[in-house]
């Protein structure tokens, strides 16, 4: 087995989960996500001698992935006030009353606009640092900076404003 070979595998195994709920996010379809991961790592096997930073994959992977779905779907605008993410949450622990939370919350971030909504997304489920971020969207890091910062105050907003919530109480 050649060494790219078990570079490529190692990156499957570490990195497809989160490739596909990230393309699962941006689809809706879960055929759609499993083609566009797998467009995804056969255009990363194709250019894996340009990734030089192991630490950098997660965000390398990101990006070949949002630029397949680009290329897929011509930057289709997704409404995704209908859809369900239910599948972002760890149900397993979760009781009723924090499950009628999360989905609440859900349906906040899917309120926010994308350019908002796709920086915080990328943070909460990845884990990214604004830098990562940066990096994954061709952004300056002081616009991904701001654009959080604005993603969670929108957020809080809605929550004060949401008469299911105990945020307005708590401020």
């Amino acid at each position: 087995m050649s060494n790219k070979q078990i570079r490529y595998e190692a990156l499957v195994r570490a990195f497809h989960a989160d490739l596909y709920r990230y393309a699962f996010w941006l689809t809706k379809q879960r055929t759609v996500a499993e083609d566009l991961v797998q467009e995804t790592f056969l255009r990363a096997w194709k250019n894996l001698d340009s990734l030089q930073d192991a630490a950098a994959a997660k965000g390398w992977l990101i990006t070949i992935l949002r630029r397949e779905n680009a290329r897929r779907f011509e930057r289709k605008q997704f409404d995704y006030q209908d859809f369900d993410q239910d599948w972002l949450e760890d149900e397993h622990t979760a009781g009723p009353e924090q499950h009628a939370e999360n989905h609440q919350l859900h349906q906040h971030i899917a309120n926010l606009s994308e350019e908002y909504r796709e920086p915080l997304v990328l943070q909460v489920l990845f884990g990214m640092t604004g830098e990562e971020i940066a990096q994954t969207l061709e952004l300056n890091l002081n616009t991904v900076n701001t654009r959080l910062f604005r993603a969670r105050h929108q957020l809080r907003e809605q929550l004060s404003q949401s008469p299911n919530t105990g945020a307005s109480q708590h401020g």
